[in-house]
């Protein structure tokens, strides 16, 4: 979203004993926004000043680098394919030629600009892929209705899905660029969109790649343009999460979790959600268990998202787990990475 600029937190120190985070050297003192945690060995990340890491053995050491020529892009999206291939998207405005997508196929010693606009109003929040030919970027809403961009060719080339073809965004909505999860895919053509900024917060889910979409409203805290879903999740097609509430007011006691057990058509409020905006949300190795972090701190569920203990307050901006394999990262270059669920 255009309009975020989250500010860069000072390090806070534990309140609550007992989480499980081990705290990295990341060899950066970027903001870190993007992760893609493609197995339980490979992890990608980006963020500021064209800012990109990769770990080969599951978050516990870091090869720090830039893309070359994009020092001024903030990278907050990120999709890894694998321990070479990897894609990043730059979050800005295309007008002021920041608004840009980089592959990289030999792990990051050369890198590949496959996309960019200078058209007013693109501004990228997210990328992902369905399978290894098949992606999504997401941007914010131009002329009434989001910028989807697709590949069918292994991410060499990009098209803007048509906007006929897309629902109609509310005034001020569009989605957040606080950690590249505003978008989610899932299987082979499941995609789901995380809005906000617009008064409400809404979900938009296609099952056929975005040939066709419903709509629908979640239970999130959505008053003022910086509130809304910051993240969804799911765990298979039905079982799902968005997180989210107002990043200009880190501890505000607000709906800031909303469940579904039916794809996305429906959303219901968590019985005892965090006190507190939420940036990031991941299954962590099964249906019921769940980490969810902000600003605030790591918050962690073990009823599938009904109810949440809070583990720390260490700001993070980004958390996703293969399994049990978790990495969460954040302001300075922070970089947490867990082999369980954090208790």
């Amino acid at each position: 979203m255009q309009k975020l600029a989250l500010a860069c937190f000072a390090l806070a120190t534990p309140a609550i004993a007992g989480a499980q985070w081990t705290y990295v050297s990341s060899g950066t003192t970027a903001e870190l926004r993007g992760l893609s945690v493609v197995n339980d060995r490979v992890v990608w990340t980006t963020g500021a000043r064209g800012t990109f890491l990769l770990s080969l053995d599951g978050g516990r050491s870091w090869k720090a680098d830039s893309v070359p020529g994009a020092t001024t892009l903030d990278l907050r999206a990120v999709h890894g394919v694998n321990g070479a291939q990897a894609f990043v998207a730059s979050a800005g405005e295309a007008e002021k030629g920041l608004a840009k997508i980089f592959s990289t196929g030999n792990a990051g010693r050369a890198w590949e600009l496959v996309y960019s606009t200078e058209q007013k109003g693109v501004f990228l929040d997210a990328i992902a892929f369905w399978d290894a030919r098949h992606g999504i970027a997401l941007s914010d809403p131009v002329d009434g209705a989001f910028v989807l961009l697709t590949t069918d060719d292994g991410g060499q080339t990009w098209s803007r899905m048509p906007a006929e073809r897309l629902p109609r965004v509310l005034p001020g909505e569009a989605a957040f660029a606080a950690s590249g999860s505003s978008l989610v895919v899932h299987g082979g053509s499941r995609v789901w969109i995380g809005t906000g900024g617009g008064g409400r917060a809404r979900v938009m889910h296609s099952a056929d790649r975005g040939r066709t979409w419903i709509v629908s409203e979640a239970p999130v805290h959505a008053e003022g343009g910086g509130a809304g879903i910051f993240a969804v999740a799911f765990f298979d097609e039905r079982r799902g999460v968005a997180v989210g509430g107002d990043y200009t007011k880190p501890a505000l006691a607000a709906t800031s979790v909303a469940l579904t057990q039916d794809g996305g058509r429906t959303w219901q409020p968590a019985a005892s959600p965090p006190h507190a905006y939420l940036s990031g949300v991941s299954y962590a190795g099964s249906a019921g268990n769940l980490v969810a972090v902000g600003l605030a701190g790591t918050f962690v569920s073990r009823d599938s998202g009904q109810t949440w203990m809070q583990r720390d307050t260490i700001a993070l901006n980004a958390v996703r787990f293969s399994g049990t394999t978790g990495v969460a990262v954040g302001p300075r270059g922070r970089i947490a990475r867990t082999n369980g669920v954090v208790p």
